[in-house]
């Protein structure tokens, strides 16, 4: 049987944290997972090899082991046993043979030790004894990913949506607020676990449409209202649109094109805060009359007058 390089299977350095192993083996596991690669042998011997050098790099004491002993593996019992470090290459404790240095290793291959039922190399079982069967380890199970299509109106308000992820059909509650391109996370509803492992997670993609006539960032919206001149000029009133409906607002006398306002609190809903929202901005257009009767002109004539006089 042949040495194999643990930290190559799961393809980090012998430096690598606890933590760079575990997100290795997560990454590589669900990458060769059974449930996504059906009938392929390759993928399933892969799958074995990952959680062959997982049990032993993620195990203090394993990894211990077998960082300490390294090519000499063959005959790390037998050194247990014998109480020899081979950094040191020497024996920290004698032999019941008078005090005489253990001999003999030539040859010392384990790979015939009966491991009934194990699912692991013939190199593990001789470092380890023997590892846990496949059938008992419990894998945690694959996460689904979804997409979600809202137009801006449904996503303007907290609503409940019947999904089919994998063949089961499952309802969701979609608060108010949420995002284009937002993922948001369902758990337990990925694919089930391996051996009583625990489920994947959902994890849901929302892709907001929008066919309104308001732009919007972040929590703010922005759109564009039409004034008439003599609004503009003369001062008054106008209704402006709202997702919750139309409201009347005042427009000051005098005022000039691209003029901007702000409607405070009446943007989009702040995702997941009750009774928050962002604002509303609006941009004035003036719209100019057209097909002026006679007196019209004449009217805006003697304005025209009267404005070149003062000057």
């Amino acid at each position: 049987m042949d040495y194999i390089d643990y930290y190559k299977v799961l393809d980090v350095t012998k430096s690598a944290t606890e933590a760079d192993i575990k997100k290795a083996y997560r990454k590589l596991a669900r990458k060769y997972h059974p449930d996504l690669n059906p009938n392929d042998k390759e993928a399933e011997k892969k799958f074995k090899e990952i959680n062959e050098a997982n049990e032993v790099l993620s195990n203090p004491e394993n990894r211990k082991k077998y960082d300490k002993y390294g090519k000499d593996w063959k005959h790390a019992d037998e050194f247990e046993k014998a109480g020899y470090d081979p950094d040191q290459q020497q024996y920290s404790r004698q032999q019941s043979n008078g005090g005489q240095g253990f001999s003999g290793f030539e040859g010392g291959d384990f790979s015939g030790s009966d491991f009934s039922g194990s699912d692991f190399s013939d190199f593990f079982n001789s470092m380890y004894g023997g590892g846990r069967s496949r059938s008992q380890s419990k894998y945690r199970g694959q996460d689904f990913n979804a997409e979600l299509e809202l137009d801006l109106k449904a996503a303007y308000t907290t609503h409940k949506q019947n999904l089919t992820v994998n063949g089961k059909n499952i309802r969701i509650t979609i608060p108010a607020g949420v995002e284009n391109g937002q993922i948001i996370k369902i758990p337990n509803h990925g694919g089930p676990g391996v051996n009583g492992g625990p489920n994947g997670d959902l994890y849901i993609t929302f892709l907001i449409a929008n066919n309104s006539d308001f732009k919007r960032e972040g929590n703010n919206l922005y759109t564009e209202a039409s004034l008439d001149l003599y609004t503009a000029i003369l001062g008054g009133e106008t209704y402006i649109n709202t997702f919750d409906g139309k409201v009347k607002i005042k427009v000051p006398a005098e005022t000039q094109p691209g003029t901007k306002i702000k409607l405070k609190g009446k943007g989009f809903p702040v995702y997941k805060k009750e009774n928050e929202f962002g604002d509303l901005y609006i941009t004035y257009s003036i719209k100019i009359p057209t097909k002026l009767s006679d007196k019209e002109k004449e009217l805006f004539e003697e304005l025209a007058k009267l404005r070149n006089h003062e000057k």
